[in-house]
C-alpha cells in the first residue's frame, strides 16, 4: 500500500503550556496540517506515505520538509516554490475555556499553486490510495480545480480516494464549501466527518444531538451517514463522535457505515493534552486499518478511534503512536500504567 496525501503543512506557534495569547512572550514552534498529520500517522504504522505540497525554497520551508522526513514520510514530490510557509497560532483551552486558532496562511506557497504545478499521473505512480481534506480547496485560488484534477486522475488510475470534510469557517463560507465539495464528492470512496461537518457543508444534521452539551444520539449519526451515501454514493462514511464535557475532558468514539450497517467503537474518556490533530489521527488510523483488515469493519473503527484517542494525549499536531500501542488500547489496555 502506498498512500498519497495532498495539502498544506504549516508552522505552528503556540504559547507555552496553557498561557493565553496576551500572556505569551515566547512561542513554541512545531509543524503540522491536516493531510501532513495523516501521512505521519501512516508512516509510524510502517505504511508507505507520501506528502504532496509546496513550500518556499528557504530554511523554514526546509524545516517543514524535515519535520515529515523525521518520521519516514516520502517528501520527494513536495515543490519548492512560492513566497511563504503558512502559519497558525494555537492557544490551548482548559476546563470551560475552549482552544483558539488564528490563521496566517493567506498567500502561502500552497495557496498560490497552479494546476500546471502538479502532474497527477506521475504523482500517483505506484500509489493505491489518495487522501485530501476540505481544508485544501478552502485555501482558494486554483486549489478547488487542482483537487478536482487530483481526484479525477486518482479514479482513472484505480486508487481509493478518501476525504475528510474538515469544514473551517475561518477559511470559507458554508455556501462556498458546499459548492466546491459537492463537485469533489462523486470521486470519493471514503468520507470522513465529525459531528458538525456534514451539517456545515451539506446541510445534513444529526437528530437529537447537541454538540455543546455533549449529548450524542447514535441513530442520528446513522441517518447522517445514510444520507451522505444516498447523495454521493460513498462506499464508507466514518464519523468521529466527540462529547465535550469541557475543553479538558471529552468522551470520544466513532462510527463506520459501510452502506448497509453501522459499527460503533468503544467510548474513551480522554483527559486532553492537545486536541489539534485528533481528527487527522482518526483518518490515518482508518486508512491503515481499512487496508490491513478490509473485511472487518469493527476492527477498523476500533483502531481508528483508539489511534485518535492516543493522539489527543500527545503534544502538537502529529500522532506518534505505533500500531502496537494502538492495538493494545483497542484491545482494552487503557489503564495508563507505566510500561517497564
Amino acid at each position: 500500500m502506498k498512500v498519497v496525501c495532498f495539502g498544506e503543512i504549516m508552522l505552528r506557534l503556540n504559547p507555552e503550556g496553557y498561557l493565553r495569547f496576551p500572556q505569551a512572550e515566547k512561542f513554541e514552534a512545531s509543524y503540522g496540517g491536516g493531510e501532513a498529520n495523516v501521512t505521519v500517522s501512516l508512516a509510524n504504522y510502517g505504511d508507505a506515505a507520501a506528502f504532496v505540497s509546496a513550500v518556499p525554497a528557504h530554511e523554514i520551508g526546509q524545516n517543514a520538509v524535515n519535520a515529515l522526513r523525521k518520521y519516514g514520510v516520502d517528501t520527494s514530490m513536495m515543490l519548492r516554490q512560492g513566497p511563504r510557509l503558512g502559519i497558525y497560532y494555537c492557544e490551548k483551552g482548559a476546563s470551560q475555556r475552549g482552544s483558539k486558532v488564528v490563521y496566517d496562511r493567506a498567500g502561502s506557497s500552497v495557496a498560490l499553486s497552479k494546476r500546471s504545478d502538479y502532474d497527477w499521473n506521475k504523482i500517483f505512480e505506484g500509489a493505491t490510495w489518495f487522501h485530501f481534506t476540505g481544508i485544501t480547496p478552502a485555501l482558494g485560488g486554483e486549489l478547488p480545480e487542482i483537487c478536482l484534477d487530483a481526484v479525477k486522475a486518482a479514479k482513472e488510475k484505480g486508487l481509493t480516494v478518501s476525504c475528510d470534510l474538515n469544514y473551517r469557517g475561518k477559511l470559507w463560507t458554508r455556501e462556498a464549501a458546499g459548492e466546491a465539495m459537492g463537485k469533489l464528492m462523486p470521486y470519493v470512496d471514503v468520507c470522513i466527518a465529525n459531528e458538525e461537518d456534514a451539517k456545515d457543508v451539506f446541510g445534513i444534521a444529526a437528530e437529537n444531538t447537541d454538540i455543546n452539551s455533549g449529548k450524542l444520539d447514535r441513530d442520528g449519526y446513522v441517518s447522517v451517514a445514510k444520507q451522505l451515501v444516498d447523495r454521493f454514493g460513498f462506499k464508507y462514511v466514518a464519523i468521529t463522535l466527540r462529547g465535550s464535557i469541557s475543553a479538558s475532558d471529552n468522551n470520544w468514539s466513532g462510527m463506520l457505515y459501510n452502506g448497509k450497517e453501522a459499527f460503533f467503537a468503544k467510548n474513551y474518556l480522554i483527559h486532553m493534552v492537545d486536541r489539534v490533530g485528533g481528527g487527522d489521527s482518526f483518518g490515518g488510523g482508518l486508512i491503515h486499518a481499512m487496508n490491513k483488515w478490509p473485511n472487518d469493519s469493527q476492527a477498523i473503527i476500533e483502531f481508528a478511534v483508539a489511534a485518535s484517542c492516543l493522539k489527543q494525549t500527545t503534544e502538537f499536531d502529529f500522532n506518534l503512536a505505533s500500531e502496537k500501542e494502538v492495538l493494545a488500547l483497542a484491545g482494552g489496555n487503557a489503564s495508563g500504567r507505566v510500561q517497564r
